[in-house]
């Protein structure tokens, strides 16, 4: 994949489908040249728990959780920071294999990770793609990463989130974006 390509940026309301546009792209490539992680909701009776990364690699951990303490806390979560900065550290690790990092997401619970925050600066400045979802919202780490001149910002909605895994792999193997 060429490296010359903007980092592209997903962003939208939260629950439109940012997450699942980035999945149906990391199908669309193969596990094998991903690097990275998303994330998933714990659910239970219906109800949003908490959230567990995952690796592109298949290791998950718990990284927030209602039930967690509140020392560090987004909403009505408790952040497990250093079980994100574990998962972390493994996922977003330069490895030379990887052609792509998807990373789910850029978000104020990352953001309370410093390895984070730092791991992801090192990919941002290291030439290799990045496709990541970000918070429409924020300051700090998440405001920083949208005015850099070399990502590009993709709004993901109801009526496009079903077409765009197919433009961002288009875009990302040469094709034009859509």
């Amino acid at each position: 994949m060429p490296t010359a390509l903007p980092h592209l940026l997903l962003t939208g309301t939260p629950g439109v489908g940012k997450t699942t546009v980035l999945k149906k792209l990391a199908e669309r490539i193969g596990a094998g040249a991903l690097g990275g992680f998303y994330t998933e909701e714990i659910r239970e009776r219906g109800e949003r728990r908490g959230f567990r990364l995952v690796s592109f690699g298949g290791a998950g951990r718990v990284i927030a959780h209602v039930d967690f303490p509140k020392a560090r806390q987004v909403g009505k979560y408790g952040v497990d920071v250093a079980a994100l900065d574990e998962t972390v550290e493994a996922a977003l690790a330069p490895r030379p294999e990887v052609e792509l990092y998807l990373v789910d997401e850029i978000g104020k619970m990352e953001c309370l990770s410093e390895r984070f925050v730092a791991a992801m600066r090192r990919l941002l400045d290291s030439g290799k793609p990045l496709v990541a979802t970000i918070a429409q919202k924020g300051e700090g780490f998440i405001a920083e990463v949208k005015r850099r001149n070399d990502c590009e910002l993709w709004t993901v909605t109801r009526a496009n989130r079903d077409a765009l895994p197919a433009q961002l792999f288009a875009r990302l193997t040469g094709g034009a974006h859509g």
